[in-house]
């Protein structure tokens, strides 16, 4: 069994609890308050830059050429492509970029990317994927299923499942789970179980991320 398929029953419960929130519940079937959208639109921008390191630091840590040079691609992609998609979305919900250049990172958007650059700066190679691993599988797996209860009359909301439910998407997360497979394919028991606590926890964030939003979670001093 491969070490994702091995991770399924660890995931599965999280990926559940993200559907079942009111916060993606309403974004797909096109309900959702814009207010708590627009502050998920704000914090994700603040997020993609931290994203985009830990991409940098994939392309350090590399084992070889080939995986140095797609880690490389996606640092280029998602500053130069990415964050440009990101600022056009947002200008559809009326965020200008000045909003999103000046967002304060919320708490959870804080420790989410503090946790993720930590890993990526001070872990293996194979603690960065796993940590990384979620944040692609958990948006693909809540596009899909999404997707498969029919497209959000809002054509806003729609742009974002369709988004994450896409061909393209879909094979960035294949991507990053065959990654991992191999990574994890030759590591003792030690290893893999630091991988699975690794991505547990970004996991997690991905859950807390949607519930921040939902909250519109702001800083108590």
């Amino acid at each position: 069994m491969s070490f994702t398929n091995d991770l399924e029953p660890m995931a599965e419960p999280i990926w559940n609890a993200i559907l079942e929130h009111p916060m993606v519940e309403e974004l797909g079937d096109g309900t959702l308050d814009e207010e708590p959208f627009r502050y998920w639109v704000r914090q994700d921008y603040v997020y993609l830059i931290d994203y985009a390191r830990v991409f940098a630091h994939g392309a350090t840590k590399a084992p070889d050429l080939e995986r140095m040079g797609t880690f490389a691609e996606l640092l280029e992609s998602t500053i130069n492509t990415e964050m440009d998609l990101h600022r056009e979305y947002a200008a559809e919900f009326g965020i200008s970029e000045t909003e999103l250049e000046t967002t304060e990172p919320s708490p959870t958007t804080r420790a989410y990317t503090d946790f993720l650059v930590r890993i990526a700066t001070t872990g293996t190679f194979g603690d960065l994927v796993a940590a990384l691993l979620p944040c692609m599988w958990g948006f693909n797996e809540t596009g899909k299923r999404l997707a498969a209860r029919g497209l959000p009359a809002d054509d806003r909301y729609a742009t974002w499942v369709e988004m994450y439910a896409g061909d393209e998407f879909t094979e960035l997360t294949t991507w990053c789970k065959e990654l991992m497979d191999d990574v994890a394919r030759d590591k003792n028991e030690v290893e893999r179980e630091r991988f699975r606590n690794l991505f547990r926890t970004s996991a997690r964030y991905e859950y807390r991320f949607w519930d921040a939003a939902w909250r519109r979670e702001e800083w108590s001093i």
